[in-house]
């Protein structure tokens, strides 16, 4: 498999703060990955180490190919990037401020510029300091887009948008997804959850997962038994199941690796009076909690719930 970007044991310290601790990201070729956490978890900072504004303390990141300490400006033609707290000229018009851009790429596609400019209802004859939030994100991503980058990165771009605005912005994303890598930060899950094909869980400077969103999602289940009489957590159950409480008759736990069949015989043969056993998909969010949860409950120890799964203390 051809890695957009990959990283390997990188660190990243700020004095005697560990911001980046041995993380390893994956970004396949033709993924829509988002890297998601709260606020401080460290994206920010493993954006800028990928474009070269910071150099890792220890270990390695590459981009398209690339050793990152070597992106440099004439590099650049093929990455498109926007911040949330991206700075503009805001001096300038719209159709200005594309104008000036295309100077600075050979690839740059004026008619791709002019779809751009008819998907984003972007006013050309505006400056754009007069422009709101959401229009000023609109001629971000319509620069950033225009000279087709093989690979795009997003610093929170999302955030705090008008719903429709996110939208269109993430549909322009999508038309692009044939021809280009998408690595875009987050610390909201929902806005996410319906397009990325990748997903990783950064938290306190450290991956705590990666994998493709379609295989998490289809493995997590949250699992409620029903049972006659009062119920107790069973001991010895596997290390799949997480969460697993007991209250009244009924007991709930997380399965990390549900398959319709073998779940389902494995569960009875723990159960074999249950009254009733009922499996329900779970949310990005249900799922991440689940995981940070376990995750701070097991100090060191890894959870072992299936190989491709890396969860860290």
């Amino acid at each position: 498999m051809t890695f957009a970007i990959r990283t390997e044991n990188l660190v990243k310290r700020f004095g005697s703060t560990v911001a980046l601790d041995d993380v390893g990201v994956e970004v396949p070729e033709g993924a829509i990955y988002a890297l998601v956490g709260p606020n401080g978890a460290g994206k920010t900072t493993l954006i800028k180490l990928l474009m070269n504004i910071f150099r890792p303390s220890t270990g390695s990141a590459t981009v398209l190919g690339l050793d990152s300490r070597r992106v440099a400006s004439s590099f650049l033609s093929q990455i498109g990037y926007v911040s949330e707290n991206q700075e503009a000229p805001d001096w300038m018009r719209v159709g200005e401020m594309l104008r000036y851009y295309r100077n600075f790429y050979s690839d740059w596609d004026r008619e791709l510029e002019t779809q751009l400019v008819r998907q984003f209802d972007l006013p050309l004859d505006r400056k754009l300091k007069n422009l709101s939030r959401g229009m000023r994100m609109k001629a971000a991503f319509a620069s950033s887009l225009a000279y087709r980058p093989r690979l795009i990165v997003l610093d929170e771009p999302l955030s705090g948008l008008d719903p429709l605005v996110r939208d269109e912005l993430i549909v322009g994303l999508l038309d692009r997804a044939p021809e280009t890598t998408v690595f875009l930060s987050s610390h909201d899950l929902a806005e996410i959850e319906g397009f990325s094909s990748h997903v990783g869980f950064l938290e306190k400077g450290r991956l705590l997962f990666q994998e493709e969103m379609a295989s998490l999602t289809a493995r997590f289940r949250e699992v409620t038994v029903t049972l006659n009489g009062s119920a107790t957590a069973p001991l010895g159950v596997p290390a799949s199941w997480l969460q697993v409480e007991a209250a009244d008759s009924v007991v709930r736990f997380v399965h990390t690796n549900y398959s319709e069949d073998e779940s389902a015989a494995e569960m009875a043969g723990f159960f074999p009076a249950a009254r009733d056993i009922r499996a329900d998909a779970m949310r990005l969010r249900e799922i991440f909690l689940a995981i940070a949860k376990s995750n701070r409950g097991v100090g060191q120890s890894e959870i072992n719930t299936r190989p491709s799964l890396e969860v860290r203390a």
